[in-house]
């Protein structure tokens, strides 16, 4: 007996015609959309059917829905990797599983980045470590953030569009457990001194060296996240 086929709900249905208008009208990231009284009546679906659809596409980022202001084109309807909308906290050999993910990915990035970054490129990681620099007596989030936005950046100038999705996506999953990483890591100075030395191989175009400084910085995050397993909240 052959397995029962699914099928698709209406909401289905609607999710598929809300990405066709998307698509068919030649919309951009950010460009505003028809209103849902203009959706329901363009589908002939009631406002509560369309809006289960909206928040579909919402949750991964093909449309943003703005309070008061309307429905716009999401940042994310051109990617070809997603991070997961609903994971929770992880467990700790998924945690180890995605830094053992980003040590085989995001070294060979590091060293095409090394051999494809443009000079605009290269200052931009500059301009982020600068900016990693006056935070680091300072608030954890805005270090996180300057952090990861360096090792974003840097897989970005590797040049596969692909590729950045997926080190993006990883870093998005685990952000909570990243910035964890860097009370319990709890040397910014040498945290920094890492990227430091990444981005001079950079600009230096020396892949080898850049894709060996990556390497060592993820294991040394890694080796702190094992240490960590053997105490609360990972137990």
């Amino acid at each position: 007996m052959s397995p029962e086929v699914t099928r698709p709900t209406l909401s289905d249905a609607l999710t598929e015609r809300m990405l066709e208008l998307i698509r068919t009208g030649d919309h951009r990231p950010g460009d505003r959309l028809p209103s849902t009284r203009e959706l329901s009546q363009r589908f002939s679906v009631t406002t509560p059917t369309l809006r289960e659809a909206l928040r579909r596409l919402e949750a991964t980022g093909a449309i943003e829905m703005r309070h008061g202001s309307g429905i716009y084109v999401g940042s994310a309807i051109e990617r070809v990797v997603l991070p997961n909308p609903n994971m929770r906290e992880m467990r700790a050999t998924q945690l180890l599983e995605l830094l053992g993910a980003r040590i085989v990915i995001e070294p060979p990035l590091a060293a095409m980045a090394a051999e494809r970054a443009t000079p605009d490129g290269r200052a931009e990681l500059r301009r982020l470590l600068s900016e990693a620099a006056q935070h680091l007596r300072g608030e954890d989030a805005e270090l996180h953030e300057a952090n990861m936005t360096f090792h974003r950046v840097t897989a970005r100038l590797a040049g596969n569009g692909v590729l950045h999705e997926v080190v993006d996506s990883l870093l998005t999953v685990h952000a909570n457990e990243q910035r964890e990483i860097l009370a319990i890591f709890d040397d910014r100075r040498r945290d920094y001194d890492e990227h430091l030395e990444i981005l001079e191989a950079i600009e230096a175009g020396d892949p080898q060296a850049a894709e060996r400084l990556m390497k060592a910085h993820l294991v040394d995050v890694k080796t702190v996240i094992e240490t960590r397993l053997h105490q609360p909240p990972f137990e």
